[in-house]
């Protein structure tokens, strides 16, 4: 399939700038996968479209403030490095700009000195292996030292980071949140709960290359980046029980998919776990977990509207976000949802 299959015109105007007051007052696009029907709602009334029996699948990972805004040591010269993920020890994979002249052994410094980093190694699309060095525990040192880092299309301030992290987050390593998971709260969980419905929790530290553009024009040729996840045999158990009842299985954005499709056999049966994964979907590709998604709009392009797609249907989904230009829908990371069922 070609990159121009999943391109879709949308007026910047309905770019979501910032998130709205209530996180459930967003408003949410219904999709039947099976024939491409479209049903109009508000987040806050997602209760009537979950039943007692299923499972709700989250992501709770937390954005670290893992944007760091600092000094080359010899120079002065200003420096921005976003963290991406942590190898081993202090040594973490960045990215940084100005990077031209960041060669191995070059040195930097944050907050008049609390953090300092070194240039280990230049890597693939010109990132870098960097090695920190700091008094104390690392992650104390990141919270008075680094901001919240937000996508490259929201170009507003956002005053309060918590808004950029899902009430549930407790597990610290994203450098971009779990959007879909933006739209709860802990009240319209506990309504859930009472519901009956399952909650059921895992991990994925999401990097920045969830909003790296396919650049090849074949998409079977494009590199999925790799992201860790973590899921424990309690949630394995309660989403298998789910399955086995006759429940569906509703992953809560594309993060939470991506770790059920990894972790799962070709029935669908989970296994606890951990490592990294580059799961790669697109259409074609058969789901043996995930049987509702709950997600927000996506970039033209992406690896998530081609996920999407393979889920949905690629013809339904670009149907679906016309009807949602058309209606006026907020899109990317503080927009509406869509739940397709």
């Amino acid at each position: 399939m070609k990159i121009n299959d999943f391109l879709y015109e949308l007026p910047d105007e309905l770019i979501a700038q910032h998130p709205l007051e209530k996180r459930d007052q967003s408003r949410l696009l219904v999709l039947d996968k099976k024939d491409g029907r479209v049903e109009h709602d508000k987040f806050s009334d997602i209760l009537r479209h979950i039943n007692k029996g299923d499972c709700l699948v989250l992501n709770d990972t937390r954005v670290i403030p893992a944007r760091l805004l600092g000094t080359r040591e010899e120079t002065g010269g200003r420096i921005e490095f976003v963290l991406l993920k942590r190898l081993e020890g202090d040594v973490w994979e960045v990215i940084l700009k100005p990077g031209k002249r960041a060669r191995p052994g070059t040195r930097f410094v944050f907050g008049d000195g609390l953090l300092k980093a070194r240039i280990i190694e230049v890597i693939d699309e010109g990132n870098r292996l960097v090695e920190f060095e700091y008094e104390g525990v690392f992650e104390q040192v990141l919270d008075k030292v680094g901001i919240v880092p937000l996508p490259p299309y929201i170009t507003c301030r956002l005053d309060d980071s918590e808004r950029y992290q899902t009430v549930y987050s407790r597990d610290k390593g994203s450098a971009a949140a779990p959007t879909a998971g933006l739209h709860f709260t802990r009240e319209l969980l506990s309504a859930l709960d009472k519901k009956g419905v399952n909650i059921a929790y895992l991990t994925l530290h999401v990097g920045l290359g969830t909003f790296r553009p396919v650049k090849a024009d074949n998409i079977e040729e494009h590199k999925m980046h790799s992201e860790y996840y973590t899921i424990d045999i309690e949630a394995c158990s309660v989403i298998n029980k789910t399955r086995s009842d006759g429940g569906r299985i509703i992953a809560v954005g594309t993060t939470s998919c991506r770790v059920l499709e990894t972790a799962s056999d070709r029935h669908g049966d989970l296994s606890p776990g951990c490592g990294w994964t580059d799961i790669f979907i697109y259409p074609g590709y058969k789901f043996k977990s995930v049987d509702a998604l709950i997600t927000n709009f996506h970039l033209p392009g992406s690896t998530l509207i081609m996920l999407v797609s393979a889920f949905a249907g690629r013809e339904n989904v670009l149907a679906a976000y016309r009807e949602a230009i058309e209606n006026r829908y907020r899109f990317f990371s503080f927009g509406d949802a869509m739940l397709i069922r």
